[in-house]
C-alpha cells in the first residue's frame, strides 16, 4: 500500500508540474494589418512563425495571431510594443518612421535597382545599424524587414506615365511626413489617411488616388475604386518585424533563439510572395480591372530628378547627414560587387 501512495503521490506531483509549466506558457500577441488568409504574404509569414514558435518552445510560447488591424491601428501598435502590450508585430515603414525618424531614410524614391539589392542592403551592415539603433532609442527590437512589394502609384483621374501626370491629384500618402513630401514634389497635393480609412477614402473620392504595392492593392481591394496604376516602382514598401524588448528579454535563452529563427523564416516567406507578386505585377491587376501604365527607364529618370533631391533634403533636415550617407554607401558597395 505504501508503494501504490507513493506511486500515486509522485504520478499527481508530476501532474501538478505539467499543469503549472502550460499555466505559465508566455502569451506573444502577434499583430499585423493584412487580411487571415494564405494569399496575404504577412499572414501566410505569421502564421508560419506561429507553427516554428511554438513547435521549437513545445508550446512555452503561445503565439495569438491579430490581423487586418483588429488588435490597433498602426500607430497605436508602435505604442503598445513599446509599453510592452502589444508582443510582436509586422509594421509597415509610415508608422516607423513616425515614432523612430531614421526610419523615413528608406522613403528616398528610386533608390534600389531591384529586390536583390534591397534585400542586401537590409540584411548587412546598414540594417544591423539601423536595428541598433531602433532598439537604444525605442525599446524596440528589430529582426529584420521585408519588403510589402515596391509602390507605385494609382488614380482613378488618369494614367500617369511622366511627373507632369501628378499635377492636381490629389493622393493619400502614409500618416508620415516624409510621404507628404514625396508626392508634392511630383506636384500633386497629399493627404496623410491611416491605413484601415484608406478605402473608404478612395470610394468617397477624398482622394484620387493612393500608392502601395501589388500586394496591398490586391489584398484590400483597393483597385475596386483605382481605374490606372502606373508601375514606377517608387520606393521599397518596408514591413518589419518587431518585438518589445521587454518581452524579449523575459525569455528564456532558448527562447530568444526561437523567435530569432522563427522571425528570419517568417520574413523569408514574405519576402518570397511579395517579390512574386511584383514580377506578375501586369498580369494581376490587369487581371483586376485596372489600366497597368508601364514607365519606361527614362520617364522613371524624370521622376527621380524631381522627386530624390526633395525627399533627401527633408530627411536631412529631419534627422541630419549621417544616415542617408550610410544608405548611400550600402548601396554603392552593393554595386561595387559587380
Amino acid at each position: 500500500m505504501k508503494t501504490m501512495s507513493k506511486l500515486m503521490t509522485a504520478t499527481a506531483t508530476i501532474a501538478l508540474t505539467v499543469a503549472g509549466q502550460a499555466a505559465v506558457a508566455k502569451d506573444l500577441k502577434y499583430a499585423h494589418f493584412q487580411s487571415a488568409d494564405l494569399s496575404s504574404p504577412k499572414h501566410a509569414a505569421a502564421l508560419a512563425f506561429e507553427s516554428c514558435v511554438e513547435g521549437k518552445t513545445a508550446g512555452s510560447i503561445d503565439v495569438q495571431i491579430f490581423p487586418a488591424g483588429q488588435l490597433a491601428g498602426d500607430n497605436e501598435v508602435m505604442e503598445g510594443l513599446q509599453l510592452g502590450t502589444i508582443q510582436m508585430a509586422v509594421v509597415h515603414d509610415g508608422p516607423i518612421s513616425a515614432m523612430y525618424k531614421p526610419f523615413s531614410v528608406l522613403a528616398l524614391p528610386y533608390l534600389f535597382d531591384d529586390q536583390a539589392m534591397a534585400w542586401s542592403v537590409m540584411d548587412g551592415t546598414f540594417g544591423d545599424e539601423l536595428a541598433a539603433d531602433m532598439l537604444d532609442k525605442t525599446g524596440i527590437r528589430m529582426f529584420g524587414a521585408a519588403d510589402n512589394g515596391v509602390r507605385n502609384f494609382t488614380n482613378n483621374i488618369r494614367p500617369i506615365a511622366e511627373p507632369k501626370d501628378m499635377e492636381g491629384l490629389k493622393m493619400r500618402v502614409m500618416t508620415a511626413p516624409v510621404w507628404v513630401t514625396l508626392v508634392e514634389s511630383l506636384g500633386a497635393s497629399a493627404t496623410p489617411v491611416p491605413w484601415p480609412e484608406l478605402p473608404g477614402a478612395l470610394q468617397q473620392g477624398v482622394v484620387d488616388g493612393q500608392e502601395n504595392g501589388v500586394t496591398n492593392i490586391v489584398n484590400a481591394s483597393l483597385y475596386q475604386n483605382q481605374k490606372y496604376v502606373s508601375l514606377d516602382g517608387h520606393v521599397f514598401s518596408w514591413h518589419a518585424y518587431l518585438m518589445s524588448d521587454d518581452f524579449y528579454q523575459g525569455l528564456t535563452e532558448a527562447e530568444q533563439v526561437a523567435v530569432t529563427q522563427c522571425s528570419d523564416i517568417a520574413k523569408t516567406i514574405h519576402r518570397g510572395m511579395t517579390a512574386a507578386q511584383d514580377a506578375n505585377a501586369t498580369t494581376i491587376l490587369e487581371g483586376k480591372g485596372m489600366t497597368v501604365v508601364p514607365v519606361s527607364p527614362e520617364q522613371k529618370a524624370m521622376f527621380r530628378e524631381k522627386a530624390q533631391p526633395a525627399v533627401k533634403e527633408f530627411v536631412v533636415g529631419e534627422i541630419g547627414e549621417d544616415w542617408p550617407n550610410k544608405l548611400d554607401a550600402a548601396v554603392q558597395a552593393y554595386r561595387d560587387q559587380f
